[in-house]
């Protein structure tokens, strides 16, 4: 299917997604959600399901799921992007869909950290724009180990 013949419906299918994602990082970027507002209600459901924790092992646990969470989120979305690259350029290489779909995450990434130094309860790192494109690189890479192994022909059609 030629550019011109992909109607609106072709392109909010293919990136409706990736925008939704990044409204989803956008809204969780904010002062609200920073870890001095997070901890109280994660710990008291951590203690509900775990029972009590020590405060030096919950300030370490907290941080955990946090990171947890900058790895998934960001692999999920590095997955949209590829998902929305793979459907606009179907016959370029997985390869060249997904270094687009990391630059893509990588982009949000580090302009959700910036944002955040403006943020007074939030700190931008280049720890957690690192942190994100790896979440992306892992998720990516275990889609690419599946399509392998379960369905090798959707990898071929690029060939």
């Amino acid at each position: 299917m030629s550019s011109s013949e992909r109607g609106i419906r072709f392109w909010v299918s293919a990136w409706l997604p990736v925008l939704i994602g990044v409204a989803v990082i956008c809204a969780e970027s904010t002062a609200l959600l920073g870890a001095d507002r997070t901890s109280g209600p994660l710990r008291r459901l951590w203690e509900l399901l775990f029972g009590p924790v020590s405060d030096s092992y919950w300030h370490f646990q907290h941080m955990l799921i946090r990171k947890s969470g900058h790895f998934v989120g960001y692999g999920v979305l590095g997955l949209l992007w590829l998902r929305a690259w793979w459907k606009t350029r179907p016959r370029a290489p997985f390869l060249a869909n997904a270094l687009l779909a990391l630059l893509g995450t990588a982009f949000v990434a580090s302009g959700d950290e910036y944002h955040q130094t403006f943020l007074p309860n939030r700190t931008g790192s280049p720890n957690d724009v690192m942190l994100d494109c790896i979440g992306a690189i892992v998720l990516m890479s275990i889609l690419y180990l599946v399509l392998r192994i379960r369905a090798p022909w959707r990898l071929a059609r690029a060939a």
